[in-house]
């Protein structure tokens, strides 16, 4: 009975086996086709300027080496896409990827409308060891990584070198300490007549910052390392922006209130013989036939010191391609490619084992402001509300200042009890 009841189950238990192979070979078939699938990723950017066809071309260069990854390049302008995001982040609806400035990372980090990044940064996909060591700060927020790098920007002194020449100076040795640049400031400045010049134009607003360099030259800064306390009222602070400001109100050595694009305007037009800015403007400047060339930031008391800028790569918190944004983030800041986009648009790497690498040499400006890198600091980085220190509370104090409409120590100070009780929450 016992054999009758085996012999009766058999047929059942070669069925059973048969649907379970081929359960198991439609489950292989079904992974394979996962894998081998195409993926589209969205990718909202600002990059509308001269060298957006180097940001292009990367994207291009990406697809080609990865056939199943298709990026879908939203280009506008950077205010219309900050208006946006923020909104479409949450809903669901918004970019796979996204390029903003890293100052807004804490912002976007704490509310949660970004993917953290420490797995590409701990499996060294992005090695932190070769970014400058200010760049690693900025991607973070709350000591985690949420950004890749976009792009890397470095300030230098731009100087025209006909108008040095006209003013006896030697336009093959630019100025190197504070001394001799305010030196060559007041030769370069002509505050009378028809043919009114200025020596070294400085933006106030809407600009790439220069007055925190020249408070850090000065030794002076706008809030502690820690970003818990300001240091407006300090006395290298204080002594700092006096001296400058004293050169723009008593020497008339720039206009007050400028734009960085009225700023960049009047280097154009050689109605300004310096101007500090960033890699953007050579290809401008170039075009426009003008006699000029790059140095970097004259030295004060406090050590060289320069302005770094940059656009980070974030991941949207709804992406169901987390594998592929990074691989994107991966090939965007790989050797190969940091290259390619310096030599391309002008920028220097955001990598330090880059500077003296052969391929950066094609494009002799990428390889200039790469040199100043390690002396590069960011303007309020880290803080949760840069912009509403920046736009409410440092800018309207300088121009204050400079408008003559009160003391530079009245009205640091004031700024100063401002910003300390806006960054204890008071």
């Amino acid at each position: 009975m016992i054999r009758t009841m085996s012999k009766t189950r058999k047929p059942w238990i070669a069925a059973l086996a048969l649907l379970l192979l081929v359960s198991t070979l439609l489950a292989a078939c079904n992974n394979k086709g996962k894998s081998d699938e195409e993926v589209t990723l969205t990718f909202w950017n600002g990059f509308t300027g001269p060298d957006r066809p180097a940001y292009e071309a990367m994207v291009n260069e990406f697809m080609k080496a990865h056939p199943k990854i298709k990026i879908e390049m939203d280009i506008q302008p950077w205010d219309t896409l900050l208006a946006k995001l923020p909104t479409s982040l949450v809903s669901g609806k918004g970019p796979d990827i996204a390029a903003f400035n890293a100052s807004l990372i804490p912002q976007y980090a704490k509310a949660g409308n970004i993917l953290p990044l420490e797995d590409l940064y701990s499996s060294k996909d992005i090695d932190q060891s070769v970014l400058p060591p200010s760049l690693v700060k900025q991607m973070q927020f709350d000591g985690k990584f949420f950004g890749a790098p976009a792009n890397f920007a470095t300030l230098m002194m731009y100087y025209n070198k006909d108008l040095f020449k006209a003013a006896g100076l030697d336009p093959e040795k630019p100025p190197a300490t504070w001394d001799e640049w305010k030196d060559a400031i007041l030769k370069t400045t002509k505050s009378e007549g028809s043919d009114k010049q200025y020596g070294l134009v400085i933006g106030d607003h809407a600009t790439i910052p220069n007055w925190p360099i020249l408070i850090w030259g000065g030794g002076g800064d706008i809030t502690s390392a820690d970003g818990k306390s300001s240091l407006l009222a300090d006395s290298k602070t204080i002594a700092a922006v006096k001296f400058w400001s004293d050169l723009v109100i008593n020497d008339g050595i720039s206009p007050v209130n400028l734009t960085g694009a009225e700023a960049d305007k009047l280097f154009l037009s050689s109605k300004a013989a310096m101007s500090v800015t960033g890699p953007w403007m050579t290809p401008g400047f170039t075009a426009a036939g003008l006699n000029y060339a790059v140095a970097p930031i004259p030295v004060g008391p406090g050590g060289p010191v320069t302005l770094a800028d940059s656009v980070a790569l974030v991941g949207g918190k709804n992406t169901k391609h987390k594998e592929a944004v990074f691989e994107f983030m991966k090939f965007w800041n790989s050797k190969e490619q940091q290259i390619t986009l310096s030599v391309q648009s002008g920028f220097p790497p955001a990598r330090t084992d880059l500077a003296n690498d052969p391929g950066l040499k094609k494009n002799a400006f990428a390889a200039q402001f790469a040199t100043v890198a390690n002396d590069a600091r960011f303007y309020l980085g880290g803080q949760e509300q840069a912009s509403k220190i920046d736009n409410d509370l440092f800018i309207p104090a300088i121009q204050t200042i400079t408008n003559k409409k009160g003391s530079v120590e009245d009205v640091l100070k004031d700024a100063d009890k401002k910003l300390n009780d806006l960054l204890q929450g008071k």
